[in-house]
């Protein structure tokens, strides 16, 4: 690749005054100054032969009078007068001519700071496209990862580091109608063509679930509804059961217990010492002699619901042997169980919660936790049908219980994970869409969500150490839990409209980069700002279309209602709803 041409008779100005990582640029011709635009790129000498300091233009102020007039205490220079042409630039990186054996090398640290006058150039005509092919290295993968056009420069294609993608989590957000679906699709297409990915989609609204979004290395699972449950054969044929005896036991009492309740502790206490009880019994019932004297009350032993509930009832009505001879008296727990019993039995018999508690004797096996393991993490050779990248619909779960749900699902893959040996751990990404909904910012109150969510904190903070990584998808990043998006230090972000969205995006940004986030409300559609270690260089990017289209097209509103012909079917919906089931 060839040097960049930065020739003297190119300059647009010199440096006048430096700042830390804040440079003020003086332009002498007016012309120069009115081909400049903020946010384009310049490149300033360095002290160090054969480096140039690369910068984005944060400001432009041209001559407008000769009185005094301050432009900013932060550059130091509330009285200088307006004699010359101003450019304000934020230092972002070194580009070298040379780095070892390589041409032109972009380094994201700043080893000098320029001198007083030294010459400034832009980076536009040929050297903005070879600086962007500089940054967009392919890091000599088969299959590097493209996520479309650099907007400065259509003619450069625009690469992420896919190890630092995922390695160090991302967030990808953006409004409505943005183009954040086309953009997670647009990752999931390559994903899928590599021999080995790993990686579970939580797709909240079916918009990933359809018939436009299959592809080879793809596969598609979904939520049992009412008309699965007693099947056998469920996990093969893509349809995924959450037994009851892979929550913990906080989260069994999150969903059951009632903790205003005066006899909470003896609740809680007694399903415990019962639910542990039943665990026993079933090693025992199988003969197993590799568990059974390690296990606790946490540990993932089926046993059989229906078991406890009748324990539990028998201790409600218990009568004991009274003081004196042939007299009975009440027992130590007599009616402060049925509350309780009522509450699980409730949950139990609740078509709506099938998936986890009307489980068939498949569920019931202790080989099953394998078969349900292997079928979300193994890679896509391993996988025994070929696909790395694993979609499950959420989409017909309750909303009052998907929190605790998805939570259950990456705990078991994040613990998993933990106890596999490091030299066998392969890592797996969670796509997790619709953040907002299942990582908030604000738990009202609800134990069930909060353990849901303290589960993807756990991960955001330690998932690294076991290749398990997040990417974080919403329309609304200002509801999405503070402490999982500071975890995260890769950037897409799209059209984002709401002023406290934005502030979020700015404030998770280095101060240099923050008036970056200016263009936020002015994005087209399909267009992202790329900010973090996957990227280079922060910049402006046009996601390219996907082949395979999530079903998140928005529905035209005056155009249906223009339409004489439009059709609806609501007999069905109807339907639906009465059975919790869209098929």
């Amino acid at each position: 690749m060839a040097i960049f041409n930065f020739e003297d008779n190119l300059s647009i100005g010199t440096v006048f005054s430096v700042d830390t990582a804040t440079l003020i640029i003086k332009v002498e011709e007016l012309e120069k100054l009115r081909k400049l635009q903020v946010n384009h790129l310049v490149a300033i000498e360095s002290s160090k032969a054969g480096q140039y300091l690369i910068g984005i233009i944060n400001r432009i102020t041209r001559k407008v009078s000769d009185e005094e007039q301050p432009i900013g205490d932060d550059l130091g220079l509330s009285n200088f007068l307006f004699t010359e042409n101003i450019l304000k630039v934020n230092l972002i990186g070194t580009l070298l001519n040379k780095f070892g054996t390589k041409e032109n090398v972009f380094k994201r640290t700043l080893d000098t700071v320029p001198e007083i006058e030294a010459k400034c150039f832009p980076i536009d005509g040929e050297n903005i496209t070879k600086f962007m092919q500089t940054i967009s290295t392919k890091e000599n993968y088969e299959i590097p990862l493209s996520i479309g056009k650099y907007s400065i420069d259509e003619n450069a294609e625009a690469f992420l580091d896919g190890d630092k993608l995922f390695q160090r989590h991302a967030v990808i957000v953006g409004s409505t109608g943005s183009g954040k679906s086309w953009c997670v699709a647009k990752i999931i297409e390559q994903m899928a063509k590599l021999p080995m990915a790993n990686s579970i989609l939580f797709d909240i609204h079916g918009e990933y679930s359809g018939d436009n979004f299959k592809a080879k290395g793809i596969q598609h699972f979904r939520i049992a509804n009412p008309s699965d449950l007693g099947k056998t054969g469920n996990l093969a044929n893509g349809i995924l059961m959450l037994p009851y005896w892979m929550l913990t036991y906080e989260e069994m009492l999150a969903m059951l217990l009632d903790r205003s309740d005066s006899n909470a502790p003896n609740q809680a206490m007694l399903f415990s010492k019962t639910v542990y009880s039943e665990k026993q019994k079933y090693l025992n019932y199988i003969k197993d002699t590799l568990f059974k004297d390690s296990i606790t009350i946490d540990s993932p032993i089926p046993y059989r619901i229906e078991k406890v509930i009748e324990e539990l009832e028998q201790l409600d009505v218990e009568m004991v042997s009274g003081a004196r001879q042939g007299t009975e008296k009440q027992g130590a727990f007599y009616g402060k169980l049925t509350r309780f019993i009522q509450r699980l039995e409730a949950k139990s018999q609740d078509k709506r919660l099938g998936f986890l508690f009307q489980i068939s004797e498949d569920e019931l096996k202790i080989d099953w936790l394998n078969d349900f393991c292997s079928a979300l993490m193994q890679g896509s050779n391993l996988n025994v049908n070929k696909s790395g990248v694993k979609v499950i619909d959420f989409s017909e779960v309750p909303s009052d219980v998907l929190p605790l749900v998805i939570g259950l699902v990456a705990r078991i893959i994040f613990t998993v994970q933990q106890w596999t040996a490091k030299a066998k751990q392969h890592p797996i990404c969670l796509l997790c869409d619709e953040a907002h909904l299942y990582i908030p910012e604000r738990i009202n109150q609800d134990s069930a969500s909060e353990l849901g969510l303290k589960n993807f904190e756990r991960i955001a903070k330690e998932g690294r150490k076991y290749g398990v990584s997040l990417t974080v998808i919403s329309q609304r990043p200002s509801e999405v839990n503070r402490t999982v998006l500071s975890q995260c230090n890769n950037f897409i972000a799209l059209r984002l409209s709401n002023a406290e969205d934005q502030s979020v995006i700015k404030r998770l940004l280095p101060d240099n980069l923050m008036g970056l986030t200016d263009v936020l409300p002015i994005l087209d559609i399909g267009e992202a700002l790329v900010v973090g270690d996957a990227s280079l260089l922060p910049t402006r990017v046009l996601i390219s279309e996907p082949s395979i289209k999530p079903d998140s097209a928005t529905i035209k509103f005056w155009g249906k209602w223009s339409d004489e012909n439009s059709e609806q079917d609501i007999k069905n919906a109807v339907i639906g709803l009465r059975k919790q089931s869209k098929n």
